[in-house]
């Protein structure tokens, strides 16, 4: 064939190279790349940089000012990237889940995982086989502990322990929850410690002591926050060395609560693993009549008020001390969260409730601890030291989460040595303040950090644009679009390159988590309309969708690859999705064979794509 062709094209004079360009540059991806095998001159035409810059900036829809990623080699790899590394290829189902599957997290390795579910069970999957297929390893129902479900999991740093977050079985509105460590080297359970309300969710701070919450209401709407540290092994070593230790106490006013803890170990981000270029895009934006309104950060000074509570803090103490793999029958969830509050509406009229929330403020500002502002501060690239925040959802105007809190854990604060309840203060000082706060304007339903801990990307629905929340309890509407923002731990400040493309439904006073993942050039979520997406984190476009029967609930992208994706959705289900050229890898024949072409492996995805549910490599 090849000399059929070569006779062929020494008889017929040969177009000239630039004619055969400007031919290409009308042309589909697919339809170059098989005019490519026609000749010598037409492949070596179908590779050029100035055509593949044309095609990428068309296919995927981006502003031409936006530049190329940094660490891109070339215009022709950078659009394979995209199209041929995705992980939306689903090669596996796994359904030995009885109910709703709500969490995933991989080990740090990427050898395991863990997922939670409705059905109270935690189970661990083995990603390692020979084979390629996951296969479980591990389940632990929860239910001998009166937990109604488990919600959340992660593994600490070495990959040896694995925290685990539950719910009690109780009312409807009930917020009490529990923690449990297991040992993963013979899956036999280590602690258990008290965390309330559930969706503070838990989270490790470093290899042997975990975060928990408190909540303490000391007033119809103004309550208290106390994050506790934790030594995963609660055995009591000597008098002298605590189990526990009180960590921050924060005030809560308007029906606010803290939730969803973790921490973020940022480095001087010297390398970050990715280099988002924000002036480009934003002037791409302006270029396309697209530019939002300049955005800024709302920054507030949270007042906090109340008693210390010292009772309960030293009971909380007490109960870390005791034997935690007691089999005792644990207490009944009291009424709290925001069935507390419409209890306390009730009896109380809204401007009571003003005069609460006014006299909790002032009372805050004589109160609270002053935050030393050298532990936020930004450091400039190459100087300073590396830093621990606490990052978490709050508010301050309404109980809907809508504001990222942001606390900086010094060194002395990472061990429960010292005093139990934390740095010694005045008799004034009641509470801790804040060193930091991003509002978002919406409700907060998500958030995850990137592989170096440098960018906090965050799901919410936004409340209409202008709008004023004068009654706590009544928050404003939020839409059903999905925005995820991108706050840089750097700078402290939020970025405006909000990503959308996925929707929920549920309304303001029932919404719940979506669980999201950030790999080293994607970002992944679920979404309430039956699926997940993927986006490319550089160029902010949506590249995949990922179908389920229902709610996606939670992404996890592997951390030794992340081609490999896995989705957890309320169908009861765990899928597998790998990139096509991953698929085609594992299809190879193991014999020896000549090395396959870059454009026929490109050509044949439909066929390795087309036993996929869902596949979709453009927005």
């Amino acid at each position: 064939m090849c000399g059929t062709q070569d006779v062929r094209m020494e008889c017929v004079p040969a177009l000239p190279d630039s004619l055969v360009l400007e031919i290409f540059l009308r042309l589909p991806h697919d339809a170059v790349l098989r005019a490519g095998l026609t000749c010598r001159q037409w492949l070596a035409v179908s590779r050029d940089e100035f055509l593949w810059r044309a095609l990428f900036y068309s296919y995927y829809r981006i502003p031409r000012s936006v530049p190329r990623h940094p660490a891109a080699v070339s215009w022709y790899r950078e659009f394979r990237r995209l199209f041929d590394c995705i992980p939306c290829v689903e090669v596996q189902t796994l359904r030995e889940h009885s109910d709703q599957v709500l969490h995933l997290a991989f080990s740090h390795r990427g050898h395991r995982f863990s997922s939670c579910s409705k059905d109270c069970t935690v189970k661990l999957w083995d990603t390692e086989r020979h084979d390629g297929n996951i296969s479980l390893v591990h389940s632990s129902s929860m239910r001998q502990f009166n937990w109604g479900y488990t919600q959340f999991s992660q593994f600490n740093a070495d990959d040896t322990l694995l925290l685990v977050s539950g719910v009690y079985l109780g009312p409807h509105h009930s917020s009490s929850g529990e923690i449990a460590v297991i040992s993963l080297e013979n899956y036999t359970l280590l602690s258990r410690v008290r965390n309330k309300p559930y969706d503070v969710f838990g989270c490790w701070l470093n290899e042997t002591h975990l975060i928990s919450g408190n909540l303490h209401w000391i007033g119809n709407m103004t309550s208290c926050s106390v994050l506790w540290l934790n030594k995963a092994f609660q055995d009591v070593e000597s008098e002298n060395v605590n189990v526990v230790k009180r960590l921050f106490k924060i005030q809560n006013i308007n029906a606010s609560t803290i939730r969803t803890v973790m921490v973020a170990h940022c480095r001087r981000h010297d390398t970050p693993d990715l280099l988002l270029d924000y002036e480009a895009q934003s002037q791409a934006r302006r270029q396309k009549g697209q530019q939002q309104q300049n955005h800024q950060p709302l920054l507030f000074d949270l007042g906090t008020s109340g008693s210390e509570e010292e009772e309960e803090e030293e009971e909380q103490q007490r109960e870390a001390r005791c034997p935690c793999l007691s089999t005792g029958r644990l207490p009944q969830p009291t009424i709290s969260g925001l069935e507390h509050v419409l209890e306390s509406r009730k009896k109380v009229g809204p401007r009571e409730l003003a005069i609460e929330t006014h006299v909790a403020k002032v009372m805050g500002r004589a109160h609270t601890k002053a935050p030393d502002s050298s532990l936020i501060e930004p450091t400039e690239p190459g100087e300073g030291e590396d830093k621990t925040y606490l990052l978490f959802t709050t508010g301050s105007l309404t109980y809907s989460p809508h504001q990222i809190g942001i606390k900086r854990i010094k060194p002395d604060q990472m061990t429960t040595s010292g005093p139990v309840l934390g740095e010694e203060r005045s008799s004034d000082e009641f509470f801790d303040s804040l060193d930091h706060v991003i509002d978002i304007h919406g409700h907060i339903i998500g958030m995850g950090l990137s592989p170096d801990h440098r960018y906090l990307y965050v799901n919410s629905r936004a409340w209409p644009a202008g709008c004023v929340i004068s009654d706590p309890m009544s928050p404003p509407p939020i839409a059903e679009e999905i925005d995820l923002h991108v706050i840089d731990l750097k700078s402290l400040r939020e970025e405006r390159r909000s990503l959308r493309a996925h929707r929920a439904f549920t309304p303001n006073d029932e919404c719940f988590f979506i669980f999201l993942d950030v790999s080293r050039d994607f970002v992944a979520s679920g979404a309430e309309d039956k699926h997940g997406y993927i986006w490319d984190r550089h160029y902010n476009i949506c590249l995949a969708r990922l179908a389920h029967d229902d709610v996606v609930n939670s992404v996890a992208f592997s951390p030794a690859d992340q081609e490999l994706l896995l989705s957890a959705s309320d169908d009861s289900t765990i899928k597998v999705w790998r990139s096509p050229r991953m698929l085609r890898l594992s299809q190879a024949p193991a014999r020896p064979t000549r090395p396959r072409g870059l454009l026929s492996s490109w050509l044949s995805r439909g066929k390795n794509s087309s036993s996929a549910s869902s596949v979709n490599g453009k927005p």
